[in-house]
């Protein structure tokens, strides 16, 4: 069969090959001839040995200096070649891999020693990332690409990323950002037994407006505390981080103090959403509807002073029946209200630690599956492939913030040299 490329003129003149003909062309000449597009003996696999051969033909004249046939200025020449299976996208594919006399070929297309393809590995931490276990994975591969995948192969894919996890973890920061998330999730994790472990989730909005994860810590058993919380901001400014405007977080007692002895000009936010939401572990179910309607008052006035006004309302109209529920609002009222001061733009993004909650809902998912993790180690693994992950078409929780101009803008006016934005 002879299946011919064609192009097709862009608007710039220039040319760009036809895929979606090509692909047409390929299904027809599948569907004729009664093969499979993949699988051993597939069409795509007989295409894929076919590139690749061609690529690796291409690479070795180029080392050589010279193309076959012609003479060796070097004395270096082809040599044979020699079998290889190789895992790819479309499955295994048998290829012959040329050799020269010196030895000192090494293909970039095919590595040496290699048996997979980038894009075999690449599929496996984006499934590993999505929730799928490791036996998962195996039988997904096998369903997909007809060939026996073991687990521990899979394992090995996923181990190799630890390096990368590593190097990520100790990376350095910016000098400034103008605001930081801060949020923790619990995992089950095994040492010596099962037990729920906080991990803390650090998420930074730089000066250019890109939202990063600044770094992920297991920390010890007994749930998350303002003393571990106070190692993992030490951290943070000993990569270079030495200012922060804005830093919003939950109500932990302490954690406030933590934040302020790492950065000490720093605005903390207790996140509103948790406030809220720790008021109604003091109040009937039956009355839940009644006080968030009154709460929304609050947190939605244009000032402080009309925030103050409602809330003492809404403190006349509730202390009788829930005085531990008030009490909690007053003791955070000075980490509650910075946010008022700021235009809507800016609300949106500090008053809540949706940012990182956004983040932990990726990471519940991919670790739903599971039920517990045998090492630390494990489980800090498949949370670092689900930050890195991108799905297309869809919000990801890291990225650019939008309208991200106008809200530096009103940063700058507030917080002025301290982002050093010259």
């Amino acid at each position: 069969m002879t299946t011919k490329i064609t192009d097709v003129q862009q608007g710039d003149g220039s040319a760009t090959t036809d895929l979606s003909a090509l692909a047409d062309q390929l299904v027809a000449a599948a569907r004729t001839q009664g093969i499979e597009l993949t699988g051993p003996g597939g069409l795509l696999t007989g295409l894929t040995k076919q590139v690749l051969e061609t690529a690796l033909d291409v690479e070795l004249s180029e080392h050589l200096g010279h193309d076959r046939g012609e003479r060796s200025g070097t004395g270096n020449v082809r040599n044979g070649s020699s079998q290889k299976t190789v895992r790819t996208d479309v499955g295994e594919v048998r290829i012959t891999v040329p050799r020269d006399r010196a030895g000192t070929f090494t293909p970039a297309v095919v590595p040496k020693h290699s048996r997979r393809l980038a894009g075999f590995d690449d599929a496996v931490l984006s499934l590993y990332a999505k929730g799928m276990t490791t036996g998962d994975i195996a039988n997904h591969l096998a369903d997909v690409y007809g060939t026996e995948v073991s687990r521990d192969l899979v394992s090995r894919v996923t181990d190799a990323v630890i390096n990368d996890m590593q190097e990520w973890q100790s990376r350095p920061l910016d000098p400034v950002y103008p605001i930081v998330l801060i949020d923790a999730i619990v995992l089950k994790i095994r040492d010596g037994q099962v037990s729920n472990r906080p991990v803390y989730v650090a998420m930074g909005i730089s000066v250019d407006g890109e939202r990063d994860v600044l770094g992920l810590w297991a920390g010890p058993t007994g749930g998350e505390g303002a003393k571990q919380w106070m190692s993992m901001l030490t951290e943070l400014r000993n990569r270079g981080i030495a200012d922060v405007c804005i830093v919003c977080c939950d109500g932990l007692k302490g954690l406030p103090d933590a934040i302020a002895a790492t950065w000490p000009l720093a605005t903390v936010q207790t996140c509103v959403v948790h406030l809220v939401r720790n008021s109604l572990r003091y109040a009937s179910k039956a009355d839940w509807s009644k006080i968030t309607a009154g709460l929304k008052t609050v947190y939605t006035a244009a000032t402080v002073a009309a925030a103050e006004q409602r809330f003492g309302e809404f403190a006349d109209t509730w202390r009788g029946k829930y005085p531990a529920m008030v009490a909690m609002w007053e003791r955070s009222w000075a980490e509650f209200v910075p946010f008022l001061d700021f235009p809507l733009e800016i609300r949106k993004l500090i008053y809540t630690t949706n940012g990182i909650e956004s983040l932990n809902s990726r990471f519940r998912q991919a670790v739903r599956r599971r039920g517990h993790f045998p090492t630390e180690q494990a489980a800090m693994k498949i949370l670092y492939l689900t930050v890195r992950e991108r799905r297309p078409n869809r919000s990801n929780p890291t990225g650019r913030i939008n309208a991200w101009k106008s809200i530096l803008n009103t940063l700058a006016i507030t917080y002025g040299d301290r982002l050093n934005i010259n």
